[in-house]
């Protein structure tokens, strides 16, 4: 088992990601409209005391991420990127005390899993190791560095692709990127790197040969699923990326009693939870952080933008938009309708076309609805926040609601109906 009173995260992030052709840093590019490093920094939270982000590039706009979405991880600037091994060595003021374990990722793996994680901690401490790096097997290990091993199985140095012979191009086994340290024994790696290379920067991988010649317990880990360590340098990786995560996520609610109907128009971010006996109808597109109840009915075409809380039994029909959103239980929300920062109670009926008119665009200010249960709103309503529709009241189709409406009441904004006899007749006779 993992201590995480005693490990500590470095996340790479500085760079540009040149590929991407973006104003915006690669790391801040969404999947389900969920930043890359924000992926890293969920996988990492619970199995590290502190996150250390290195910022470069962009370094403002990473920040703020981090400050409004993670107060625990802190940043630390890395200028002039120098690389991956003058990253590292950015934090080593801010460890100069600490004697645990160090692991280091990139923060453009957003695959990679907090059950592959705790089994690499597991192996590294296992070993008693005192640098361990995580590998994957590819069939096409092109361009990746090669893992060498010894002939016991631990680590013998790492080749890039550019410096290895036939021999050493032909091992499958390729570095992934993550490490795991004992810090103590490791640090004095990071003041003695040398960058006499071609790009003249200090690499992370050369603290394998540092390690070995401290004669330092260096092993490799070996990925199960190699897609985990899939890295984001194109708008296609992206694509490629969020395909996988998404099949990951329909399987695993699937194998947990959820239906999917179309699992290649479907698609559900890793923080929505859903319950069993739940149907997903095609073209769902659910973003953020959500929780569905058991037995519901959601879609076609329905879109959560996240922070959507929906009770047992509930129905979400087509064309539904749902935002900050607490629904109780046997609540059904009629198509072609909007609810955004509101609450609803239970057995709540929501007509089609129905609208909370949230948002007040000269105050930027955003109100709350709240429909109370049994309440039944009528077809093509408009509902202007703040506004409290109470127990049982009832709402005629068509009415735009600017006020309170008390319990068990009818509230209603409709125009009288005006019928002219043989208008139509009229009209016709008089365009003659």
């Amino acid at each position: 088992m993992t201590d995480n009173k005693n490990i500590k995260a470095v996340v790479l992030a500085a760079g540009k990601g040149t590929r991407m052709k973006s104003d915006i840093p690669k790391v801040l590019h969404k999947i389900l409209n969920k930043p890359l490093l924000g992926y890293v920094l969920d996988n990492v939270k619970n199995i590290t005391d502190e996150a250390f982000v290195i910022v470069g590039h962009k370094a403002q706009a990473v920040t703020d991420y981090i400050k409004d979405n993670y107060p625990r991880a802190k940043t630390v600037l890395q200028t002039p990127q120098l690389g991956t091994g003058h990253a590292v060595s950015m934090v080593c003021p801010y460890l100069e005390n600490y004697s645990g374990l160090i692991l280091i990722l990139c923060g453009d793996t957003p695959l990679i899993t907090e059950e592959t994680l705790k089994k690499f901690i597991e192996y590294h401490n296992s070993l008693n190791s005192d640098l361990t790096v995580m590998s994957a097997i590819f069939d096409n290990p092109a361009n990746y560095g090669r893992i060498i091993r010894e002939n016991d199985n631990s680590l013998k140095c790492i080749v890039e692709e550019k410096d290895a012979t036939d021999e050493e191009k032909a091992v499958k086994e390729i570095n992934a990127g993550i490490y795991c340290l004992n810090w103590d024994k490791i640090k004095p790696a990071f003041s003695q790197l040398k960058s006499n290379n071609a790009q003249g920067e200090y690499y992370l991988t050369d603290i394998i040969s540092w390690g070995k010649s401290q004669e330092l317990n260096v092993n490799a880990f070996t990925l199960e699923n190699n897609e985990e360590i899939y890295g984001i340098n194109s708008r296609k990786n992206l694509a490629e990326a969020a395909k996988i995560m998404n099949n990951e996520k329909l399987n695993r609610l699937a194998d947990n009693g959820v239906t999917i109907i179309d699992f290649s128009s479907t698609w559900i971010s890793t923080d929505t939870e859903i319950g069993s006996d739940t149907t997903i109808l095609p073209f769902t597109y659910l973003e953020g952080k959500n929780k569905i109840g058991k037995s519901c009915q959601i879609g076609p075409c329905t879109h959560f933008r996240g922070d959507v809380e929906i009770g047992d039994n509930c129905k979400i029909g087509n064309f539904v938009e749902l935002k900050k959103a607490k629904i109780g239980d046997n609540t059904n929300v009629g198509h072609l309708s909007y609810i955004g920062d509101s609450e609803l109670g239970t057995d709540v009926n929501i007509g089609a076309g129905t609208i909370t008119a949230n948002y007040d665009a000269l105050s930027k200010v955003k109100s709350k609805t709240v429909i109370k249960s049994c309440a039944k709103i009528g077809s093509n309503t408009v509902l202007v926040a703040p506004v409290t529709v109470d127990e049982g009241a009832n709402v005629g189709a068509g009415s735009v609601i600017t006020k309170n409406i008390p319990e068990w009441s009818l509230a209603l904004t409709r125009s009288p109906l005006k019928i002219i006899s043989d208008w139509v007749k009229t009209r016709k006779n008089s365009l003659k």
